[in-house]
């Protein structure tokens, strides 16, 4: 949408309820257009900021997306993003699935380090940042998860009766987001986070957000197929991860080895001094079991 159908348009935040009833039923690179607030050292952080609209061509202020963060039992990490953000099968969340209905408690440990995590990006104009007063008057992309977002829910959607519901993402009915941050259980806690009083952002007149509008960014990108490896290579790079599980790799990789095996003796079998390790009885799981130990 454009800036001056911005004050024109039919309620958004109609659309964006609409939205959250459809998601009810249904690597070292450091990208510097993302905000990321700070903690001083009193260990308590606070700043001020303000929720910006879509962009011209993005239908929702937000991009949800899913992703994957865990060590595999070599000490690998898989770092990727999910292709459930796409509606798409994902191989970690079949293997999830595959862990959490084997009945082993060990299994569900492992399925629960291994669940997807969920992270929303919008656009947002700093209005005051103690920590960092150089990002103060600019457009930054905001990653943040949950907690954050069932905030801004309940400004749309407000609990009690009395409360008038507001738009977070619009420049003149909207308000200030003041995000205060500490530390509970080791962990960075948002609950102390609130909206303040619906007005137009920083008392600016039409010029001055239409300045800020035309430095929105893009959240399509986030969602897009190009953001997102194939399944095939998605499969390819847990298999290494996962590799030295014995528990759940043991038949995959026994296939694997008892095929190299076989191929190692079929090039050498001419020499005489060759001799082929067992492949019976115990003796060849203790032998898949050390390899299953080795790096791969």
């Amino acid at each position: 949408m454009s800036f001056a159908s911005l004050k024109t348009q039919g309620s958004l935040l109609d659309k964006l309820n609409q939205e959250l009833k459809k998601e009810e039923g249904s690597t070292g690179y450091i990208d510097d257009r993302i905000w990321k607030p700070a903690m001083g050292k009193d260990g308590v952080g606070n700043a001020l900021i303000r929720f910006l609209p879509p962009a011209e061509g993005n239908e929702m202020p937000w991009a949800k997306v899913y992703s994957h963060a865990f060590q595999g039992p070599t000490g690998s990490w898989y770092i990727e993003n999910s292709l459930t953000t796409l509606g798409q099968q994902d191989p970690v969340s079949e293997l999830n699935r595959v862990l959490w209905n084997s009945g082993l408690d060990s299994d569900k440990e492992v399925a629960r380090k291994q669940k997807r995590k969920l992270s929303y990006y919008s656009n947002i104009y700093v209005i005051k940042d103690s920590a960092n007063p150089q990002n103060e008057g600019k457009v930054f992309l905001y990653k943040y998860g949950k907690k954050i977002h069932d905030k801004i829910i309940a400004a749309m959607q407000p609990e009690f009766e009395g409360e008038e519901p507001i738009n977070p993402f619009d420049f003149w009915q909207g308000a200030d987001f003041n995000l205060r941050i500490k530390k509970v259980a080791g962990y960075w806690n948002y609950d102390s986070s609130v909206f303040g009083r619906p007005g137009v952002l920083g008392g600016f007149d039409d010029a001055q957000l239409e300045k800020i509008y035309n430095q929105i960014h893009d959240l399509n990108e986030f969602t897009s197929a190009s953001n997102f490896k194939s399944y095939d290579e998605l499969k390819k790079r847990l298999d290494t991860v996962m590799r030295g599980n014995p528990r759940i790799d043991r038949e995959e990789y026994e296939n694997e080895i008892v095929a190299e095996m076989e191929a190692a003796q079929a090039f050498v079998a001419p020499t005489p001094s060759y001799s082929a390790p067992a492949t019976t009885g115990e003796d060849t799981y203790s032998y898949f079991d050390s390899l299953a130990n080795e790096e791969f």
